[in-house]
């Protein structure tokens, strides 16, 4: 365990002090700037501490960061607009909804291609050529074709997050539905199995490994998802809504403190995605590895 963790340690150890480094010469301009308007010469030492505390940085220091992060998740009430507990609960709502329509979806369309070889040829083209289209083309458009049908709220930013979402479960499981070998298959048929009988006690059972490991990519595209479909919305609440303010208002420590916490949700949802994988694994009678 501890020689796993040392190379980690390491990396996060260097990637910090890149960001350091790279904080102090983004930011340096700027500082010299307000030191020579305000007729200042400080030293090497004063001058790298002044990069290091700007309200405004042009790249906010990882100590700036933390301390916000700290701030806006454990300092402050979850009702506020401004805690990121809060923001990042919006935002989770829609993630969990768009990803269950898009888990559901990708099923669908994956069983329909397995069985139905004309869906094979002329679908899958047309769901790969969809995730060429940049999400900040199509959810303007979904945004503003549901707002004319009166569907605003929750609903149009699940469906930004179902887009995203559906793509990786759809391929994941027409591999794995068609993982099982041929000689399985000749044994299911030797046995005078129905179809259906073939694809509950052979297929599916074969998939759901596949079936999770698209799912843990799939959770975190609807994080993005849900995160994209907050910006043309002019939400006031959730992650992509602390982005947008934070972009307006120069708050580059905003920013990246919520860039922060959607990769914690994100890291949390992919765990937990994770161990239903295992305990499905167990439940079936899978063995640890």
């Amino acid at each position: 365990m501890k020689q796993s963790a040392l190379p980690v340690a390491i990396i996060l150890l260097a990637l910090v002090v890149v960001w350091y480094v790279m904080a102090v010469i983004l930011n340096a301009p700027f500082q010299r700037d307000l030191d020579r308007r305000a007729n200042q010469t400080p030293g090497v030492v004063e001058f790298i501490g002044k990069t290091l505390a700007q309200p405004k940085p042009t790249l906010p220091a990882p100590h700036q960061v933390a301390v916000n992060f700290f701030e806006n998740t454990f300092l402050r009430s979850i009702t506020s607009n401004r805690s990121l507990v809060y923001n990042a609960w919006v935002t989770l709502s829609s993630t969990l909804l768009g990803f269950a329509f898009g888990t559901a979806l990708g099923i669908v369309i994956a069983v329909g291609i397995v069985h139905v070889a004309t869906l094979d040829r002329s679908l899958m083209p047309w769901i790969i050529a969809s995730q060429t289209i940049p999400i900040l083309a199509v959810a303007p458009m979904i945004i503003v074709v549901l707002a004319a049908v009166g569907i605003t709220g929750l609903i149009p930013k699940a469906l930004i997050s179902t887009y995203l979402s559906f793509f990786p479960v759809a391929v994941g499981m027409v591999k794995g539905l068609r993982s099982p070998e041929l000689t399985h298959l000749d044994l299911m048929h030797t046995y005078n199995a129905s179809p259906s009988q073939t694809f509950w006690k052979l297929r599916v059972p074969a998939s759901v490994p596949f079936l999770f490991t698209s799912m843990k990519v799939a959770v975190a595209a609807s994080l993005v998802g849900a995160i994209v479909g907050e910006l043309p919305t002019g939400a006031v609440a959730g992650i992509g809504a602390k982005l947008l303010a934070g972009a307006y208002y120069s708050q580059t420590i905003d920013i990246w403190s919520a860039l922060v916490a959607g990769s914690v949700v994100a890291a949390l949802l992919v765990m937990l995605v994770g161990i239903a994988g295992r305990l499905v694994d167990r439940a079936m009678g899978g063995r640890p590895a």
